[in-house]
């Protein structure tokens, strides 16, 4: 427009600041407040994630909600479905399931939601690989959760740059597909006899604690790097007394509610009585 002074920028930028109908009508802060501080687990089986998936399209059996357990180390998960979630539900989840099938745990972690509810396992690579092989009656989902923890088992973890099941049983599981058409491995078994093979196994398993330092290296750095990105979204505020305040208007007024569309997004403005971090 052919306008200019030294400090137009932030003359600006303070105007629009200050400027009281940009704040009432602000977009919402989405930024998390608080930086993330991830937690490493040592070793497979070492401390479980237990959450409820759902609730579901009824089963034809009845059943609503999964309720499942990932390990933080290995990604291997365990899952059962149900129809309610009832205490008695959960801790026989975690006996069956947890306990005997693999060992005592150190910590077992879910929030104190009903029931536990969260984000913590929504687990959405297990949901979405139920999609794909559930009937269009979406009914025998609870069916298909054998085939689709297979599948997720034997799926690369990011983390950790492995399957599960190799963390868990050092090899890879061996798909339907390599019986079908051998591959290498497949082929040099079968030429071995059973003295060779059993030799190969306990290399293979002497091999196991490696694989899975190597594991918990990955997954060390790919924390590291997945909280340095996480924190650089970290807004920090902190609010002294008789700082000038506003406040989301409750309830939020969303694109799918009928009302008025100019109602302003913010309260206030209020008077910070107690020092607080926001």
């Amino acid at each position: 427009m052919g306008y200019y002074w030294p400090t137009m920028v932030k003359d600006c930028i303070h105007y629009e600041r200050i400027c009281q109908a940009c704040q009432f009508h602000a977009n919402l802060i989405h930024q998390p407040p608080e930086p993330l501080h991830p937690t490493v687990a040592s070793w497979p089986f070492d401390a479980w994630g237990l959450d409820v998936v759902g609730p579901f399209t009824k089963s034809s059996r009845g059943h609503l909600y999964i309720l499942a357990a990932i390990d933080y180390f290995s990604k291997w998960t365990e899952t059962v479905p149900l129809k309610e979630v009832k205490k008695e539900n959960v801790a026989d989840f975690i006996c069956t399931h947890i306990i005997y099938r693999h060992r005592l745990p150190r910590y077992i972690i879910t929030d104190n939601g009903k029931p536990f509810c969260n984000s913590l396992i929504d687990n959405k690579t297990l949901c979405n690989l139920l999609k794909k092989v559930v009937a269009k009656s979406k009914r025998d989902w609870h069916e298909r959760i054998g085939e689709a923890l297979w599948a997720y088992r034997t799926i690369v973890r990011t983390p950790t740059q492995t399957t599960p099941y190799a963390l868990v049983y050092r090899v890879e599981a061996v798909l339907s597909l390599e019986l079908q058409i051998p591959s290498l491995r497949i082929a040099i078994q079968e030429g071995l006899i059973e003295e060779e093979n059993a030799q190969i196994r306990r290399e293979e398993l002497e091999a196991l604690d490696e694989k899975r330092l190597e594991a918990q290296q990955r997954l060390e750095c790919y924390l590291a790097r997945l909280s340095r990105v996480f924190n650089t979204k970290v807004c920090l505020c902190s609010f002294q007394v008789d700082d000038l305040v506003l406040a989301v208007r409750r309830p939020i007024i969303t694109t799918h509610q009928m009302g008025n569309k100019f109602l302003p997004k913010w309260d206030g403005p209020y008077v910070v009585k107690k020092p607080t971090k926001w």
